[in-house]
C-alpha cells in the first residue's frame, strides 16, 4: 500500500481504507486503556496491595491472639505460681521490727562457727524499689574451716543474707596465744528488709537532713 497516494482527510474518515481505520481504532483504544490505567487502575492496584498487606498483618495478629487465648489457663497458672514464689521471697525479708533479731542471728552464727569477732559494724540502710539493704562490715578471726561453716550457716538462715567483698589473710599478731585462729576475714554482709507501704522515704544523712 502506497501511503503517499492515500487521501487521509480527517473529515473523510469514513472513506479511509479498512486497515487504516482499524489501526486508528487500535491506537485510540490503546491510548484510552493507558490513560485509564494511569489515572484510575494504577491507584486501585496500589490500594489493593495496601489492603492485602494489612490483611496479612491482621491475620498474623489474630493468630497470635488466638494462641494466647488458647493458652490463657496455662498463663494464669504460671502467673499464680510467680505470685506465690514472689510471696515466698518477700516472707524471707524481715520487716523493720525483725531486723535486730536478724542481726543477732548473723552474730550468733559466727560465734557458733567458732569465730571471734573483731568488728561487727552495721552501716546505713540503702533503699531500693521495695526493699532496703542493711550492710554490715565484719572482721572475724578463725580458720578456713570455720569461715566455711560461717558462710554455710548464713546461707541456712531463714532470712536472706548475702556476703560480699571477702578478703582473707594471715594474722600478723600471734601474741594473743590463739594459735587455732591463724586467719582474718574481712567481709561485707548484707541483710535485707521489706519496705512497708509508705516506707519509700529518703534516708536521713548524718546531720539529720533528708537526702
Amino acid at each position: 500500500m502506497n501511503l503517499s497516494n492515500l487521501d487521509l482527510d480527517i473529515n473523510k474518515i469514513g472513506s479511509w481504507p479498512i486497515a487504516i481505520k482499524a489501526g486508528l481504532v487500535l491506537v485510540v483504544c490503546a491510548v484510552i486503556v493507558g490513560l485509564a490505567y494511569y489515572f484510575d487502575t494504577q491507584g486501585q492496584l496500589t490500594e489493593l496491595q495496601t489492603y492485602q498487606d494489612k490483611e496479612q498483618e491482621l491475620k498474623a495478629s489474630f493468630e497470635s491472639k488466638q494462641k494466647k487465648a488458647i493458652n490463657l489457663d496455662e498463663y494464669r497458672q504460671q502467673l499464680d505460681e510467680i505470685e506465690k514464689s514472689f510471696g515466698d521471697l518477700l516472707r524471707q525479708l524481715p520487716d523493720k521490727t525483725q531486723v535486730p533479731e536478724l542481726l543477732v542471728d548473723v552474730s550468733q552464727t559466727g560465734l557458733a562457727s567458732g569465730l571471734e569477732f573483731e568488728l561487727f559494724k552495721p552501716e546505713n540502710e540503702t533503699k531500693k524499689d521495695f526493699y532496703a539493704e542493711l550492710p554490715i562490715n565484719i572482721r572475724v578471726l578463725g580458720s578456713y574451716m570455720e569461715f566455711g561453716t560461717f558462710i554455710s550457716g548464713l546461707a541456712a538462715l531463714p532470712r536472706i543474707v548475702t556476703i560480699h567483698n571477702i578478703r582473707i589473710f594471715s594474722r600478723k599478731d600471734q601474741s594473743a596465744g590463739i594459735k587455732n585462729k591463724p586467719l582474718v576475714m574481712d567481709a561485707l554482709v548484707k541483710t535485707y528488709r521489706y519496705l512497708e507501704e509508705g516506707g519509700l522515704t529518703a534516708t536521713p544523712d548524718k546531720k539529720g537532713k533528708k537526702q
